[in-house]
């Protein structure tokens, strides 16, 4: 598809976007098997499931508008969870990888949130108010996922990693 109009770029933007959730929710799984913190564990519990939930409301705004989902590799996503792939191969199960894995695990996040960012302003200009609704959502639980992993990094992870001699 030529990229010639906003419209398309929305289309091509949010195929990126579910590119990166597919390989999130395929991430998520050994994230939480890498974690040793059971808080940790459940936060990428709980968030793999929002990823299906937010793959699910893609693929409902694709029908609507008629696209596939499919045909694009968002290669920024793929570089992120190949760095948390680095840490859960490089550092010992622990306190330490627990804190690189939310530091990747945020990474990812604020990647998602400016792809979604996007998708809304086009989506809004384009006069698709339902659409943007929807990815609101969306970007609403990427930041409260964020804010959690902040607050869990804040107040017990980084403390506990710092205690490791």
């Amino acid at each position: 598809m030529t990229i010639d109009s906003l419209e398309k770029l929305l289309i091509h933007e949010m195929k990126d976007l579910y590119s990166a959730e597919s390989q999130i929710e395929e991430a998520l799984p050994k994230m939480e098997e890498a974690a040793s913190h059971d808080d940790l564990k459940a936060a990428f519990r709980e968030h793999l499931e929002e990823t299906k939930t937010h793959k699910q409301r893609l693929e409902q705004i694709f029908a609507d508008l008629k696209y596939a989902p499919t045909g694009e590799k968002c290669e920024g996503c793929a570089g992120l969870i190949e760095e948390g792939e680095e840490i859960i191969e490089e550092i010992e199960k622990g306190e330490v990888r627990d804190a690189g894995l939310i530091g990747a695990a945020q990474r990812v996040e604020h990647y998602e949130m400016a792809g979604y960012g996007t998708v809304i302003a086009f989506a809004r200009k384009l006069g698709h108010h339902t659409i943007a609704d929807t990815l609101t959502l969306t970007l609403e639980e990427e930041g409260k996922t964020d804010r959690s992993l902040s607050r869990l990094a804040e107040k017990v992870i980084n403390f506990q990693a710092m205690e490791v001699a």
